[in-house]
């Protein structure tokens, strides 16, 4: 597939859902540019959220017999695949704003490796391995002394995050490459038994997931998206974090908007216990901590499902489940770097360096593929019952992004401005001030997606449903 369009992606997406063909027929797509890219970022954007929007349309159709129509434009989708750029806060832009620390960075052997330090623990970790300073200036001449491999393994094994830039052979070539090459997109695996439940509890009949209780154990963006876009359906997300985890601002404002949000300490027994409390009584658990974090705090999906049999449990990860990666923490841009993307990237603009798409694509597909496969599994548990696992991984996205193929004169499309953007920011008054964000880029006839809560710090409801 040399030059495939949005529908043809939908369609092949839909098709690896299981789900019935015939509501492709309710689905309008437009689309007519995409964003400077070598890569189909574009019909991704439209493919993924059409794709979710499209389950939501089936579930509510099951509750009342109804269909309806759906249609998405594919840029108001690529706004909504780097909303972050767009938020304004009491008029304030947030732009795009990292660490000073943050990227590329040429290693002794010329090779390129990418460093990520948002988070004040990653930046005082890459400066104590490589023992200097705190400037580009340091960073860059203490990389002399090393080989770009060596050091993402030496970042790994200390719990940190980089990654050598690769080129696309040198990445199929790798041993966590050839593990993740057989497996699918994404993956919904039934892992208990459990009685048939209908979706949700039919609160509100203009919202097809009202009634879904959700549970968001996440930050940053990709497992953030599933669980906001849940809510932008009628879900009750509640969004569990820690006093002591950090947080990116702008990203917690984007991505909670419609979630509540409650502290609970993992590491004390007590505020586990009530943890698990809230599974008993909910429907979906997504997480995205560190590979294994949960499952040794007994919060796996097979001790989920015994807690709370029919749980929806969602995971997603950096490099997957399998492999020799398959603990290994990551971030969009370090998976666009391993994988061979950001080396692409580079060389089609001409650049010395290593380039970078033109949103975090593999995020927001990631976390929109994980909310449709949190509702394909909540419609198979209404049917068959059972317990289900989802899985989706950054790696296996880009995975199906570089399968789809390279667009000749992608660097060409035009930019996506605020002005262009500004018909879909939608305002709210919140704690933070008032809040201009990208609405849904779904247009839904009967339900449209809306946000039932303004998005609130971290800690501001009690842990409860």
């Amino acid at each position: 597939m040399s030059e495939p369009t949005p529908q043809h992606v939908l369609n092949s997406l839909w098709e690896m859902t299981g789900q019935p063909q015939g509501i492709l027929s309710q689905l309008a797509l437009r689309a007519d540019h995409s964003l400077p890219s070598l890569f189909h970022v574009g019909p991704v954007a439209s493919a993924t959220i059409s794709a979710q929007a499209l389950m939501a349309a089936q579930i509510w159709g099951d509750r009342t017999g109804q269909m309806q129509t759906v249609e998405v434009d594919q840029r108001h989708a690529l706004a909504c695949f780097r909303s972050e750029r767009y938020l304004h806060v009491d008029g304030i832009a947030n732009g795009e704003s990292h660490d000073d620390l943050h990227g590329f960075y040429q290693t002794a052997n010329r090779q390129w490796v990418q460093l990520h330090t948002a988070f004040p623990h990653h930046r005082e970790g890459v400066l104590r391995i490589l023992g200097c300073e705190p400037s580009r200036e340091a960073v860059s001449a203490a990389l002399q002394r090393w080989q770009a491999e060596q050091l993402e393994s030496q970042l790994a094994e200390a719990g940190l995050v980089g990654s050598a830039v690769r080129t696309t052979d040198q990445w199929q070539r790798h041993p966590q490459s050839g593990a993740l090459s057989g497996l699918p997109l994404f993956e919904i695996q039934r892992i208990g038994d459990a009685p048939a439940e209908p979706v949700g509890r039919g609160v509100d009949p203009t919202q097809p997931l009202s009634g879904v209780r959700v549970l968001d154990l996440s930050r940053v963006i990709a497992a953030p998206v599933a669980g906001r876009t849940l809510a932008q359906h009628g879900a009750n997300v509640l969004a569990i974090s820690a006093p002591h985890l950090p947080q990116v601002q702008a990203l917690l404002i984007d991505t909670g908007r419609g979630k509540r949000q409650a502290f609970l300490d993992l590491r004390q027994t007590q505020e586990r216990d009530q943890l698990l409390e809230l599974v008993r009584q909910g429907d979906v658990f997504i997480q995205a901590f560190r590979p294994g974090g949960l499952t040794q705090k007994g919060m796996g999906p097979e001790a989920l499902a015994r807690v709370r049999p029919g749980i929806i449990y969602v995971t997603l990860s950096a490099y997957g489940h399998t492999g020799p990666w398959a603990m290994r923490r990551g971030y969009d841009s370090l998976v666009q770097s391993a994988t061979g993307i950001a080396h692409a990237e580079g060389m089609a603009a001409g650049l010395s360096g290593p380039g970078k798409l033109p949103c975090q694509a593999l995020d927001y597909a990631s976390g929109y593929l994980a909310a449709m496969g949190a509702m394909v599994a909540l419609r198979r548990r209404a049917t068959e019952g059972g317990s289900w696992l989802v899985r989706v991984s950054l790696a296996q996205t880009a995975r199906w992004l570089r399968q789809l193929g390279e667009r000749e004169n992608g660097l060409l499309e035009p930019e996506l401005t605020l002005d262009e953007v500004r018909p879909w920011l939608q305002t709210m008054q919140t704690p933070f001030g008032e809040v201009a964000a990208v609405a849904p880029a779904e247009q839904m006839a009967a339900t449209p997606a809306r946000f039932n809560q303004v998005c609130v710090p971290c800690g501001t409801h009690e842990p409860e449903w």
